[in-house]
């Protein structure tokens, strides 16, 4: 019997959407985004802004849909002006579907992916384009290879961006792409608005901020409603007086 070779020759095979991907068991990655509402942050900051922005976890990210094609999934991602409804009809960010690569993206550091996220990754998201790459590792390079690194693209290649140590528990970097810090503080990760000249508020701190000014407001109402019965108590003592 003679075998056909057509046969043994893999044809591409054309998706709908991205594959599902399983979650992946990541305590580092819940700890620095997923608790501290990292996404929910940077959504209400840009829409504050009024700009379009598409802010997720754990979307895979690759040139196209091919099967073949190699695919990442980082921690974080940001992009401006995309086709966000695609996005999530394909189940990821199909680069030439969009037209565009993503903004931003950022691993933090685990044990298991450590070293992978400032070599493979770095050169993968190199070759996608991606406009800024950055690493935080809470435990201030175990993990990674430094504590916060960002690299920006410059004719199809990554260079670094400038890390300024403010002290020995503090370190930022400027990304263009977000217009905002990238801050290490103290093995936490946080965003600095130059323009408002503060951090932009977790959803723990907002809450905390509400609840404060909340308490303000009744101690105020408190007394300006302690004052005006002042005020009344001597007008009735006035009036009594003048035999009114």
């Amino acid at each position: 019997m003679t075998l056909d070779s057509t046969a043994l020759t893999h044809k591409p095979i054309s998706l709908d959407r991205f594959p599902e991907f399983p979650p992946r068991d990541d305590m580092q990655n819940s700890s620095h985004l997923h608790l501290r509402s990292v996404i929910t942050t940077l959504t209400i900051y840009y829409d504050r802004l009024e700009k379009m922005a598409f802010v997720h976890s754990e979307v895979p990210v690759a040139p196209s849909l091919s099967p073949w094609g190699s695919h990442r999934i980082p921690d974080l991602i940001v992009s401006f002006e995309d086709d966000i409804e695609n996005i999530y009809d394909l189940g990821g960010y199909a680069i030439d579907r969009q037209g565009k690569p993503p903004d931003f993206v950022l691993e933090v550091a685990s044990r298991t992916t450590g070293v992978t996220d400032y070599t493979a990754k770095r050169s993968d998201y190199e070759r996608y384009g991606i406009r800024e790459y950055w690493r935080f590792d809470d435990t201030g390079g175990r993990y990674h290879d430094v504590a916060l690194a960002g690299d920006t693209l410059v004719d199809g290649e990554y260079r670094p961006i400038e890390i300024e140590w403010l002290d020995d528990a503090r370190c930022r970097g400027y990304s263009e792409a977000l217009g905002l810090y990238i801050c290490w503080e103290d093995g936490l990760l946080r965003f600095y608005d130059p323009i408002s000249r503060g951090y932009l508020r977790t959803h723990d701190e907002e809450a905390g901020r509400a609840e404060e000014e909340a308490g303000a407001r009744q101690i105020a109402e408190a007394r300006a409603e302690t004052a005006e019965a002042r005020v009344e108590e001597l007008q009735a003592e006035l009036r009594r007086l003048r035999g009114e």
